[in-house]
């Protein structure tokens, strides 16, 4: 039996000789998190500026999630969906009124979200407007992100995602984000599109936040032309960008809520990531009613889709979302990190442009995405306490637990600004 891990060394000396190389880690070995901090194997303190792509808005191991894992996990944890359990039923009921939809279709991963909502979509194109079988057409945009499974990476553009993993999944036609006349356009030269599948903000990208009047525009599209606009709020959702979901537009309510001007309803919306605070894998697919229907048993599953454990602990990150304001909060301290960020770009060369929403930002780095001046500088802000990560070569995503205070975000500022002013290639 292996011994535990004492050094970081070890740890990555492990993980190389014994894992798959599919990923590419900045150089620190965490053994332990709580709230907007995070330590390595030998004691230093860090603070975590990715939160796990945005899975842990609610803070590393927050005790009322974690609670309820415990609790639940000493009563019951997976049944499969062959019976009833005393869980589901009130976990659907709950997700579905928090977010507004008629049902809900549990999953376990993003990826398996995004896979369900295709398969929904599709089968809504055959079964209700009558397109021929085999034909139905998904409209997605450049750059986009949704998974890396076989059918999603069919319609990416990410030559490093797709290059020796084909054959491709058809029935996709990809356009430029941020562009409506391309979308109408697309709808106009193919003949049975029945979907629109888009992230409000493209976070992989590089945090590239569309026109304010793009998603709204998207919307009355796809109405007029009765397909189903398809929101992958996956990383953008559960007040990641100060509001509850990205759609929500710039309103300051605590969810969606027709009554606002700014909230723009998608037909279908996945969630993931946050929906669990980090805790434990959990994704949802909601739709309504006269959508939903066409899946029927034996259709689409999960062994572990809607678990009781999964159940428990989403119910308990999301009442922790709306107890303690982190939309709310997420938008405050959104601004006071992007005005920081744009005076540090005045005065520093280093930083090309500053962009996002709420917590979800991006700073572009004033080199060429081939270049290694993204991730030398991400190394830097390590070794000065706070962990980011590069995407797209030169931009650094920025993008911090929810429940970080005032001061704590000015300390990492401070971080920030001392690194890039400091940096030398």
């Amino acid at each position: 039996m292996m011994e535990a891990v004492k050094s970081s060394s070890q740890a990555i000396a492990l993980e190389n000789r014994h894992g798959a190389h599919n990923y590419h880690p900045l150089p620190v070995v965490l053994s332990r998190g709580e709230g907007v901090y995070v330590w390595d194997v030998e004691g230093h303190k860090y603070f975590d500026f990715l939160s796990a792509y945005s899975a842990v808005n609610q803070g590393h191991c927050h005790p009322r999630i974690i609670q309820a894992m415990k609790d639940q996990a000493e009563t019951l944890t997976l049944t499969s969906r062959a019976f009833y359990n005393d869980i589901l039923g009130v976990y659907e009921q709950y997700i579905t009124e928090y977010f507004g939809f008629d049902r809900v279709l549990p999953m376990n991963t993003g990826a398996e979200g995004v896979e369900t909502a295709i398969k929904i979509c599709r089968k809504y194109g055959y079964e209700k407007k009558g397109i021929p079988a085999d034909e139905a057409v998904i409209i997605v945009c450049d750059n986009n992100f949704h998974g890396r499974t076989t059918t999603i990476i069919s319609f990416s553009n990410d030559d490093n995602a797709r290059n020796n993993f084909g054959p491709f999944t058809p029935g996709f036609v990809r356009i430029p984000y941020d562009d409506v006349n391309a979308l109408e356009k697309a709808i106009a030269e193919h003949k049975h599109v029945v979907g629109f599948l888009v992230e409000p903000i493209q976070g992989e990208a590089g945090v590239y936040t569309p026109a304010d009047d793009y998603i709204p525009k998207v919307r009355e599209v796809c109405t007029r032309h009765d397909i189903l606009f398809i929101a992958d709020e996956i990383q953008t959702g559960i007040a990641r960008t100060g509001s509850l979901l990205a759609i929500c537009g710039n309103c300051s309510c605590q969810g969606p809520c027709e009554r606002q001007e700014t909230y723009v309803r998608p037909d279908m919306l996945i969630l993931g990531k946050a929906i669990s605070g980090g805790v434990y894998p959990v994704s949802a697919v909601l739709t309504d009613d006269h959508i939903m229907e066409v899946i029927k048993p034996g259709q689409h599953g999960s062994t572990f889709g809607g678990n009781p454990l999964a159940c428990k602990v989403a119910m308990a990150a999301l009442d922790v979302v709306n107890d303690e304001n982190l939309a709310q909060n997420a938008r405050k301290l959104g601004e006071t990190f992007r005005g920081r960020m744009e005076k540090l770009a005045e005065r520093c060369d280093l930083v090309r442009k500053v962009r996002g929403k709420g917590l979800l930002n991006a700073v572009v780095v004033n080199d060429t995405p081939e270049s290694s001046t993204a991730w030398d500088l991400c190394v830097k802000l390590k070794e000065n306490g706070l962990l980011a990560k590069p995407t797209h070569g030169n931009i650094i995503r920025f993008a911090p637990p929810l429940v970080m205070t005032e001061e704590q975000l000015h300390e990492c500022c401070d971080i920030i600004e001392k690194t890039f002013e400091t940096f030398k290639p």
